[in-house]
């Protein structure tokens, strides 16, 4: 009897404790600035019927920690062990903020930025930043900003102006110059270089539908990926979600997914969005 009691009691006890949920992160931008500080921000979508996000923090030290949802309404949160736990509520996205000093070092007039993520991310620089060296290809450059792929990544510059005083500083910034472009250049040009020897040898519907079943994957994403392979490797989001019948918000999640995966490339239009195949 007692037994059972306990057992009851665990039950409820279960029931009753918030659910800690999976989700995913949309979005992870880091925008640095001069003095070596960056601003850090997530955006992340909550799993369906969440009650509670844990996000585990980038850096050691945390400054103007901001949780907000959607529409900009603040939610509640607690801070602990380089932790967050949000209470997340009905929100369908929630936005995350903070200030660090930890992700870059200074060694000389060289800055680098050390970020470890199992997620995507991207780097905006100081408009006076000039790149030296990356650790990976990156999968986007846009003017200052830099895309790079999940992992242990770092990326190094220098700031125009602000090195070592004299001939020897001032002569050493158009090496530095030539050294970023070329590692940039040269870094697009292989990636670009991958992509044409990908799409040179473009696999059969039965060769791609059984590269399909190696993979996790669940036949909702399958079905996706199969269907923009037969409409020749893009299509708009819309009708990819018209016809493996999905609503919306599950249709977004599920590309943000595949997306995370290195599996799509989702390409913002001016009408509508467009996924295309990157494997």
């Amino acid at each position: 009897m007692r037994l059972r009691q306990v057992a009851v009691f665990l039950m409820a006890t279960l029931i009753l404790l918030p659910w800690v949920s999976a989700y995913t992160v949309s979005s992870l931008v880091l925008t640095v600035y001069d003095d070596g500080y960056v601003k850090v921000e997530y955006e992340i979508l909550p799993a369906e019927y969440a009650s509670q996000i844990e996000l585990p923090l980038i850096g050691d030290h945390y400054e103007n920690v901001i949780v907000e949802d959607e529409d900009g309404n603040p939610l509640n949160f607690l801070l602990e062990n380089g932790s967050l736990l949000i209470y997340s509520g009905d929100a369908g996205i929630v936005k995350v903020s903070y200030y660090t000093p930890d992700l870059t070092a200074k060694e000389g007039m060289v800055w680098t930025l050390h970020v470890a993520t199992n997620d995507s991310f991207t780097v905006v620089l100081p408009e006076n930043a000039i790149v030296v060296d990356l650790s990976d290809i990156p999968l986007e450059i846009a003017g200052n900003s830099i895309t790079m792929p999940p992992g242990n990544q770092s990326v190094s510059y220098t700031l125009n102006g602000r090195g070592v005083g004299g001939e020897s500083g001032a002569g050493s910034l158009p090496y530095l110059a030539l050294l970023g472009g070329l590692a940039v250049v040269g870094g697009s040009a292989y990636a670009l270089w991958r992509k044409k020897r990908g799409q040179s040898s473009m696999p059969t519907r039965e060769e791609f539908q059984a590269r399909l079943e190696n993979l996790d994957l669940n036949e909702e994403e399958k079905r996706a990926l199969l269907y923009i392979f037969d409409k020749g490797g893009k299509a708009s989001q819309a009708e990819v979600r018209e016809a493996i019948g999905l609503p919306k918000t599950t249709a977004w999640r599920m590309f943000k997914r595949l997306e995370r995966k290195g599996l799509v490339k989702v390409l913002k239009g001016r009408k509508e969005n467009w996924v295309e195949l990157r494997f």
